[in-house]
């Protein structure tokens, strides 16, 4: 239980206004919110804002109405729970202690519009809201670490992505960044060794990316055409090709890495796999 002092309409000056009880099966933010929204409209008088979360049982109401009753405060109260519910508005009335629904007429009229009853578990919006947030910061991190950008951070990562040139790296973080996966990738350069920073990552989270040699050959040529820019000749020979591919496959497996081969997979079966991938080598790892 928590409380807080916010502005209020009904005290006289020096005296404390009756409190209002934040009732809730959560956190009560959202009934909180209510409160600090209503009370910013009054000045000069101030009133004890007392947040009661997780409520889970009759007693629990029971000692809430007690204290409210004794205090002369107001209860807003955000139970999904329906009988929960029910039992503190009845018992709010019969000892004659203000109750104020913030949620039960509304759940009422959506259910009757869409013809399905409310689930009635707490902390369903929390939760939604938390995962919202949570992939927008996995979005944040793997544009950030796109392209074997700030690999002091691969610590990190959930996922580090490794592969030669056009092998489909910043696609397939992003679209594991929208699923809510943390994803650095790293690029493969002939002649030019990885980050060191590469070789501390748990090598479990590490995933290798292989693509056929004719096909990267393929996608190289219509990138320079696209383009227009000078990547010489040697970037989309076959047999240049060809052996990025073998030395690749020989780092994967000279690390322990896991590797995925994508060709002609789409960018949705090559997540599913590299997530299934993943979430083995933890299990079992």
């Amino acid at each position: 239980m928590t409380e807080e002092d916010h502005p209020a309409p009904s005290a006289a000056p020096g005296h404390p206004a009756p409190p209002l009880y934040i009732v809730s099966g959560g956190e009560g933010t959202v009934g909180a919110e209510v409160a600090r929204l209503v009370l910013s409209q009054f000045d000069d008088v101030r009133v004890p804002v007392i947040v009661v979360p997780n409520v889970r049982t009759t007693e629990q109401i029971s000692e809430i109405i007690a204290q409210a009753e004794a205090a002369q405060g107001t209860i807003l109260h955000t139970l999904m729970e329906s009988t929960l519910r029910r039992d503190l508005v009845r018992k709010a009335r019969a000892q004659h202690v203000a109750e104020i629904d913030l949620v039960g007429s509304v759940l009422a009229r959506v259910a009757t519009v869409v013809g399905k009853d409310p689930i009635g578990k707490p902390g369903l919006y929390r939760q939604r809201r938390s995962a919202y947030f949570e992939r927008l910061e996995a979005i944040e991190y793997s544009v950030q670490h796109d392209d074997g950008a700030r690999t002091e951070e691969l610590e990190d990562a959930e996922i580090v992505l490794v592969g030669i040139s056009r092998v489909g790296k910043t696609p397939l973080s992003m679209y594991l960044a929208v699923l809510g996966w943390k994803v650095a990738n790293i690029p493969l350069v002939k002649e030019i060794p990885p980050p060191e920073a590469l070789f501390k990552v748990d090598r479990r989270r590490v995933i290798g990316l292989i693509v056929e040699a004719e096909q990267i050959t393929a996608r190289r040529r219509h990138r320079q055409r696209r383009t227009a820019m000078a990547f010489g000749s040697r970037y989309y020979n076959q047999e240049t090709t060809e052996d990025e591919v073998e030395a690749a496959k020989r780092l994967f497996r000279r690390h322990g890495w896991a590797s995925v081969n994508l060709t002609d997979k789409s960018i949705e079966e090559s997540a599913d796999e590299i997530i299934a991938l993943v979430a083995r080598w933890f299990k079992h790892g």
